[in-house]
């Protein structure tokens, strides 16, 4: 499976529905988790490498009109 990160990142910054606040508690909820995997000695799951990266370039495009 490919991953388009700019593609979706650009479709989340795009959606009028979502707030700065749904990226900013959607990524501290990756971060939690990633967090309390690594505590626990398990391997990281690459999907939510990728998921925590779509939405800080999200979040930053959303940030930086005219973008």
């Amino acid at each position: 499976m490919k991953l388009d990160i700019a593609t979706m990142s650009a479709r989340l910054a795009s959606d009028a529905k979502l707030t700065d606040y749904d990226f900013w508690r959607a990524i501290k909820m990756i971060d939690d988790e990633l967090y309390q995997i690594e505590r626990r000695g398990k391997p990281i799951p690459m999907q939510m490498i990728y998921a925590r990266h779509v939405l800080k370039v999200a979040r930053s495009n959303r940030l930086r009109p005219g973008r």
